[in-house]
């Protein structure tokens, strides 16, 4: 307790790092406040069918990434999930695509021309997708006296255009969360979003365990918290996971001869692509949802078993997708042959392999083998609120329990905790975390 009262301290005293704390805090504020802001022309008093929509099923995972926004017909309400599907397409699209290949060769100009198809590909998603959740809400709402001007055209259009730039507005909070605050702004806003809903849950959960006809709630409800406990510090274990290949530096010396140096590590984590493969892969599994929306019918067997986050089909294309968005995304972040030639430009060389292509060949086997059993930890993980519910756990502290919230909670957390930490220790402070971890973490070849 010392240590992080004396860590506080030190954080209050760097300036830089004290107002970029504030300045996250300000816009954290706003994104919260904005979450209740209601549609204009809605009575808020008349949303309990929505909210009772939103409570459990697939709605509830939407309504979590909103932080709630959703079920209050909020300015906020379809969050910043349209933007992560634009991301999706447009990283697709600089995979097979060689306009969009040529563009990611282009160094910084070409990430800004990527970056402004994705903002504009957004307000495409969001120019479909507004209109279709006011039109659910129009049927979810069906004579509770909701629309308390009218639901015509022009209220179609003026909302469509106000929920379109909320989220514009959430994607720009984000951003400047991520330039001028701490950590990653669109992970933390998604982050916010899924914190804002766990007192809720917690509370909801300890209450049906008191009042439990069978007297052990009580006594349920605390294994839970153990479980809960347990899954969270195997995904912790997971996401910090490490493989270190060794790495030899050539010094050059008069004359032109080239001794040994030193040996290091490239340190390749065992889940390199982080949590952006469950949000890929929960966003692609909001398709369905949508199209049960447009076709105003949600009971045919095939939608019914993706509208339903515990049933054995949603489940196993879940996990396959965040498989295979494992793979994809860690070969867009990672590049052997990249890895190679910078290894070989800096005198480098992994003892036992030849420079250059045997190279690039070994660290692209390394991270093949990590890569894939690291998916499937990671997608059990997202799959355990479906056995959590098996055994009784309500809906709403379910999602708590594994899936894609617990595994985005804590790998933001660790990220934005790794940004305070290197703040403290370029001015020699120790950190919130082991001080020897993260100075041996500075010390490696982790530019590759």
């Amino acid at each position: 307790m010392k240590k992080i009262i004396e860590t506080i301290k030190n954080i209050w005293r760097i300036e830089d790092l004290r107002t970029r704390i504030l300045i996250t805090l300000l816009f954290v504020a706003i994104y919260r406040f904005g979450s209740f802001v209601v549609l204009p022309g809605i009575d808020p008093n008349a949303l309990q069918q929505l909210q009772a929509q939103t409570s459990d099923g697939l709605m509830s995972l939407l309504n979590m990434f909103s932080g709630g926004a959703f079920s209050n017909a909020s300015i906020f309400a379809l969050g910043i999930m349209p933007y992560i599907s634009a991301s999706i397409v447009i990283q697709l699209l600089a995979v097979a695509v060689p306009y969009f290949q040529k563009m990611q060769r282009e160094g910084e100009s070409g990430r800004r021309k990527i970056n402004q198809y994705t903002r504009w590909l957004t307000i495409a998603i969001l120019l479909f997708q507004a209109p279709t959740y006011l039109i659910n809400l129009k049927a979810q709402t069906a004579g509770a006296g909701a629309f308390l001007v009218g639901d015509g055209f022009w209220f179609m259009f003026s909302s469509t255009i106000i929920l379109a730039a909320g989220s514009m507005f959430i994607l720009w909070l984000g951003e400047r969360i991520t330039d001028k605050g701490i950590g990653n702004g669109v992970s933390l806003i998604i982050m916010i979003g899924i914190i804002a809903r766990m007192p809720s849950a917690i509370i909801e959960e300890l209450t049906s365990a008191l009042y439990s006809a069978d007297g052990g709630g009580l006594i349920k409800f605390l294994f839970e918290i153990l479980a809960l406990l347990a899954v969270m510090a195997l995904a912790i274990i997971l996401v910090k996971a490490v493989r270190r290949v060794p790495v030899q530096y050539a010094k050059r010396v008069e004359g032109g001869r080239t001794l040994g140096g030193a040996r290091q590590y490239i340190p390749l984590k065992l889940f390199a692509a982080n949590v952006m493969p469950i949000i890929f892969a929960q966003a692609i599994m909001f398709i369905p949802l949508v199209l049960a929306q447009l076709a105003g019918d949600g009971s045919s067997w095939f939608l019914s078993q993706f509208l339903d986050h515990t049933s054995v089909l949603y489940n196993i294309v879940f996990v396959f997708l965040i498989v295979a968005f494992t793979y994809f995304y860690t070969a867009i972040t990672l590049n052997p042959v990249q890895m190679a030639e910078d290894m070989k430009r800096n005198n480098g060389f992994i003892p036992g392999i030849k420079p250059g292509k045997n190279t690039a060949d070994f660290l692209d086997t390394v991270m093949t083998r990590l890569v894939f059993p690291g998916a499937l930890f990671i997608a059990l993980i997202a799959i355990m609120p479906a056995f959590a519910g098996l055994f009784g756990v309500k809906q709403n502290f379910a999602q708590f329990f594994g899936g894609t919230s617990l595994l985005i909670l804590v790998g933001v957390v660790l990220d934005t905790i790794q940004q305070v930490e290197s703040h403290l220790l370029v001015r020699h402070y120790d950190g919130l975390l082991n001080s020897g971890h993260v100075r041996a973490r500075s010390g490696n070849v982790a530019a590759y």
